[in-house]
């Protein structure tokens, strides 16, 4: 029993280590979702090895007189993620990560003005193409988590397209 158990634990590792593929070394582009109410970021994706990289996201919300109530509101956010890719099959790969960020928000609602900032623990989980040209698309998912009061129930997520130059 210890060696079906040992042998199906070597298989598993021996899949995720065959599937790993070059990643290209910088991918600078943009995020596009809705990022409560962030929308899109700058993303840049640095190759840290073979099948991991590091991703940072920046995203700004400048809101003046929104919805025509008078209403101004200001935030910024840095996301920070570590990533693993798989192979699926030829430019086609998965990937998942964790990391957190940081951020600061302020509004202004008929002269009644809040600032604060927040950091949050998040995860990703996504798919991408590599075109024959510098390109990568991708679509993933970002649950957020903390917040301080930023998010609804300390919680925030959103589903992203993303179009990055890869070089």
């Amino acid at each position: 029993m210890k060696k079906i158990i040992l042998s199906a634990i070597m298989l598993i590792g021996l899949a995720f280590t065959a599937q790993a593929q070059d990643i290209s070394k910088n991918a600078l582009g943009l995020r596009l979702g809705g990022n409560n109410g962030f929308g899109g970021e700058l993303s840049y994706q640095r190759a840290l090895g073979s099948n991991n990289r590091l991703e940072l996201d920046l995203g700004w919300r400048n809101r003046s007189n929104y919805n025509n109530n008078g209403y101004d509101d200001n935030a910024i956010k840095l996301a920070a993620l570590y990533q693993w890719v798989w192979n699926i099959d030829g430019g086609f790969n998965w990937y998942a990560g964790v990391g957190g960020g940081v951020g600061s928000y302020s509004y202004d609602n008929n002269n009644e003005s809040f600032n604060d900032t927040f950091v949050f623990a998040a995860g990703d989980i996504g798919i991408e193409y590599n075109f024959d040209i510098p390109l990568l698309i991708s679509l993933d998912f970002r649950p957020e988590f903390g917040g301080n009061g930023y998010y609804e129930n300390n919680y925030g997520s959103d589903i992203a397209l993303g179009l990055r130059y890869q070089f």
